[in-house]
C-alpha cells in the first residue's frame, strides 16, 4: 500500500513511513440523520473534516411556480409541504402575505385562534427537534418520550381540522372555522402535562453527561457570524441574538402578548455552540405554552373568517413579509399583476438560510461531530428546495 513498506520475510522490520491520506465520504442522502435527502459530501483527514460540501436539491417541488399558476386561494394547502413539521405557521405566513397584498382585515377572533395553532404547532415541532436530537447523538429515550406528548398536539388539531401533518386551517381572510367543543379545555390540559414533563425531558437529556461532551463547545456560531450567514430563528438567537419576527415586527396580537426571547448564554460551553442551539428550542416551549395560555384567557368572541370575495384578485403591487416559524423566518414575496394567481412568488425558507453556512461549520471538525452540528440545525429538506 503507498506510504508503507513492506514486511520483511520475518516481521521484524515495522512501518517506518506513515502518511495520511485524504479520503471522501458521503454522508447521506441515504444518512438517517441528516433528516431528508440531504446529501454531505465530507473530505477527510484521518478523524478530521479538512471540507464539507452539502448538496441540497434532491427534494424540489416547484412550489413557487406553482404559486404562479393557481388562484391565491387555492395555493394555501401547498404551503403545508414547506417544512411538514409546521404546517399551521406555514398557512399562516402565507396567508398574512396574501392579506397585507389584499387588504384584507382579520377578526380579532380570528387572530387569537391563529396565534395558539401556531405555537401548539411551534412546540410539537420543538418535540420533534428534541426527541430527533437525542436519536442523532445515540439516546432513544427521549425520542419516544417527545412523540408521546406530539401525539397529544396532534390529536387536538386532527379534531380540529381532521388532519394530522398537513392542515390547511388558517386561511385567506381567518381561519376555516371555530375551535370545536373541549379544544380549549384540552389545550390547557396539556399545557399542564406539558410543563411538568419538561423537567422530565431536562434531567433525561438537556443535564445528560454524554450529552453536554456531544454538544458544548462544538458548532460555534458567533453573534457576527450568525448574522452574516443570514441566520434566523433558534439558530441566530443560540448565538446571543435577540431578534425575533414577533418582537421585531410583530403581526396578529403577540405585541398585546407577554413572552421572553430565550437567548443562548453559553452555561455548557461556549455561546453559540449546538448546546445552546438546542436549549433555545427547549426554552421556547414554556414560552409558547405561555402565550397559549394567555390566548385562552382572553379569548373574545365574534367572527372567525372576514369576508372574502370568490373573485379574489392580486393587486398590481408587491410585498414581502416574514413570520417566525420554529426554524427561523419563513418569508413570502409576493408580486400581483390584477391576475387571480400571482404574477410572481418567491419563498424564504429558513432551514435553506441556515444550512449555508454547514460547509465552514464542519471544517475541521470531527466526523463524529458532524452529525451533532447538522441536528443542531434542525432542518426539514421540504422547505430547502422549493
Amino acid at each position: 500500500m503507498e506510504g508503507f513498506e513492506t514486511f520483511d520475510a520475518a516481521g521484524t522490520e515495522g512501518v517506518t513511513d506513515v502518511r495520511t491520506q485524504e479520503m471522501f465520504i458521503n454522508m447521506g442522502p441515504q444518512h438517517p440523520s441528516t433528516h431528508g435527502v440531504l446529501r454531505v459530501l465530507l473530505k477527510a483527514d484521518g478523524e478530521v473534516i479538512a471540507a464539507a460540501r452539502p448538496y441540497v436539491g434532491y427534494i424540489h417541488r416547484c412550489a413557487e411556480k406553482i404559486g404562479e399558476v393557481l388562484p391565491l386561494e387555492q395555493f394555501t394547502p401547498y404551503t403545508d409541504r414547506y417544512d411538514y413539521l409546521s404546517a399551521m405557521n406555514n398557512n399562516l405566513g402565507y396567508c398574512l402575505a396574501v392579506e397585507k397584498l389584499c387588504g384584507i382585515e382579520v377578526p380579532e377572533r380570528a387572530q387569537y385562534i391563529r396565534v395558539i395553532v401556531a405555537e401548539l404547532n411551534r412546540i410539537a415541532s420543538h418535540l420533534v427537534a428534541f426527541g430527533t436530537y437525542g436519536l442523532d447523538l445515540g439516546a432513544f429515550t427521549p425520542f419516544c418520550y417527545a412523540f408521546r406528548d406530539r401525539e397529544w398536539i396532534l390529536s387536538l388539531f386532527e379534531r380540529l381540522c381532521g388532519a394530522r401533518l398537513t392542515y390547511n386551517y388558517v386561511c385567506i381572510g381567518g381561519v376555516r372555522h371555530d375551535l370545536p367543543e373541549g379544544f380549549a379545555e384540552g389545550t390547557r390540559n396539556f399545557c399542564d402535562h406539558m410543563e411538568k414533563t419538561w423537567k422530565e425531558y431536562d434531567t433525561l437529556l438537556t443535564r445528560n453527561p454524554i450529552f453536554l461532551q456531544r454538544t458544548a463547545g462544538i458548532g460555534v456560531v458567533s453573534p457576527g457570524e450568525a448574522r452574516a450567514w443570514g441566520f434566523t430563528g433558534p439558530c441566530l438567537r443560540g448565538s446571543g441574538v435577540a431578534y425575533d419576527l414577533r418582537r421585531a415586527r410583530p403581526y396578529l396580537v403577540y405585541d398585546k402578548l407577554d413572552f421572553e426571547i430565550p437567548t443562548g448564554k453559553g452555561e455548557a460551553g461556549v455561546q453559540g455552540d449546538c448546546w445552546d442551539r438546542y436549549y433555545v428550542r427547549m426554552l421556547e416551549i414554556l414560552e409558547s405554552i405561555k402565550i397559549v395560555r394567555q390566548c385562552l384567557d382572553v379569548l373574545p368572541g365574534g367572527e372567525v373568517r372576514a369576508k372574502v370575495s370568490k373573485a379574489l384578485k392580486a393587486p398590481e403591487k408587491e410585498v414581502y413579509l416574514g413570520v417566525e416559524n420554529p426554524r427561523g423566518e419563513l418569508g413570502h414575496y409576493i408580486v400581483g399583476d390584477g391576475k387571480k394567481a400571482a404574477y410572481r412568488m418567491r419563498v424564504r425558507g429558513p432551514s435553506f438560510a441556515n444550512l449555508t453556512i454547514l460547509g465552514k461549520l464542519l471544517e475541521g471538525a470531527m466526523i463524529a461531530d458532524a452529525v451533532a452540528i447538522i441536528g443542531s440545525l434542525d432542518i426539514v429538506l421540504g422547505e430547502v428546495d422549493r
